[in-house]
């Protein structure tokens, strides 16, 4: 009795170990080849700005049935390697004062090479403590109190709002509106509005709102006309790894010689890889004349130390991420499909820009007639929708409101379905 118990345990014991051991390599192949981006995740009271600030931008209300599609980090959950290296790290019991990892700069290094064909050296490289920081930190270090900072509009808020909240007096270079509703630089304009206290331009590479990918020439001619005037420019690439539809991100420094002299480049992984809550960002200088007094201004100061998660988070990113980028960018590329068909559908005088790069669209919406308070209204009050109103980038947003798509299809189905109703009520 006691033996046919004891088999009967074994062979009960076995059949659990082999579901296991089957369920386990299910699941490994699933990570490696599939990922969820349908799943709603409820990201309220988890201290998601997104939610968070809803009432200091809709005069107090917090509507729980309003839909925010504004802030620029995505509603996927971040990739659970990276998620794993920090758990790995925090098995160890002791949080101290942590070196930079060796591998941390030849990791991003490699990753720009591959994916972008830039060469790079590790000692172009620091830390930063965030890109509009960063912006902060140059314009301090650079930037003279009587010398002027160029932006082109409509462009990310904090390229103005960095150097005016310094005491810095921003020139607009306004971008040329094209026929199809994207947008080309205006070199004539910057010849214009130039002067010799021109000290700093910062170029949004990709742009943003518009998700421009900057061709060659044209960023070669702004590096001529750039280090003809001795103008540094801060290129901002944190979306570089989000180029769609087959497009190529150009960095700003590969371009030429004297791109590479007078540029700082801002990079990080956090767009790419929902991963905004982790300070992960990084600078590239070429020109040692520019980096060895900015690099030691930021040591002796010491704003180059990242916290001890962020490189690991980095270096997980950048060593795994490949197959988890390239099927992110598929998700974004349907629900841009699916969001210009749903316009052109149902709420025809609303026109998206199709985006180059990244995961926000820029929506021409001049064709309803509205002043920009009555489109506000429209998309908060009426149709419980929560975007960035386009004026936000500059009075050449005026008309327009900024959308993330970085959301599962069918939430925004439900959103593009409470506009095209809205709409009806004018």
């Amino acid at each position: 009795m006691t033996a046919c118990l004891y088999f009967f345990c074994n062979i009960i014991f076995l059949f659990v170990h082999l579901r296991q051991i089957n369920h386990n390599a299910h699941t490994m192949s699933n990570d490696c080849q599939t990922y969820d981006f349908n799943t709603v995740i409820d990201r309220r009271n988890s201290g998601a700005i997104k939610y968070a600030r809803i009432p200091a931008m809709c005069e107090g209300t917090n509507d729980p049935n309003l839909i925010p599609l504004w802030i620029a980090d995505m509603d996927y959950p971040t990739p659970h390697f990276i998620s794993e290296a920090l758990q790995h790290r925090l098995q160890h019991p002791i949080l101290g004062y942590t070196d930079l990892p060796a591998e941390l700069w030849p990791t991003v290094s490699r990753w720009i090479e591959n994916l972008h064909g830039w060469h790079t050296q590790t000692e172009w490289f620091h830390f930063i403590p965030g890109i509009v920081k960063g912006i902060g930190l140059v314009i301090n270090h650079f930037v003279g109190k009587d010398e002027k900072v160029i932006i082109q509009p409509p462009v990310y808020h904090p390229f103005r709002l960095v150097p005016e909240g310094n005491n810095r007096e921003v020139v607009c270079n306004p971008l040329l509106e094209n026929p199809d509703g994207s947008y080309s630089m205006d070199f004539d304009n910057l010849e214009q509005i130039t002067d010799n206290k021109c000290r700093l331009l910062i170029l949004c590479n990709p742009h943003n709102p518009g998700g421009i990918i900057w061709d060659r020439a044209t960023l070669v001619r702004l590096a001529e006309f750039c280090h003809k005037h001795s103008i540094i420019v801060i290129s901002d690439e944190i979306h570089s790894d989000m180029a769609l539809w087959g497009n190529t991100h150009i960095p700003f420094a590969s371009v030429s010689p004297k791109a590479a002299e007078c540029s700082i480049t801002f990079g990080a992984p956090s767009k790419t890889f929902n991963m905004a809550g982790m300070v992960s960002s990084y600078t590239i200088i070429p020109s040692a004349k520019l980096r060895e007094p900015f690099f030691h201004w930021l040591d002796v100061n010491e704003l180059a130390s990242p916290d001890i998660f962020a490189p690991i988070a980095t270096i997980a990113a950048f060593t795994h991420g490949a197959e988890w980028r390239q099927t992110m960018l598929r998700e974004i590329e349907k629900n841009i499909l699916f969001t210009e068909n749903y316009c052109a559908n149902h709420i025809p005088s609303i026109k998206p820009l199709r985006p180059q790069a990244s995961f926000l669209s820029w929506l021409d919406c001049r064709g309803l007639g509205l002043t920009q308070a009555q489109l506000n209204d429209l998309f908060v009050k009426k149709a419980k929708l929560l975007l960035n109103d386009g004026t936000m980038f500059g009075t050449e947003g005026t008309g327009f409101m900024r959308m993330n798509l970085g959301t599962p299809q069918h939430v925004l189905q439900t959103a593009l379905k409470r506009l095209a109703d809205a709409v009806e009520t004018i």
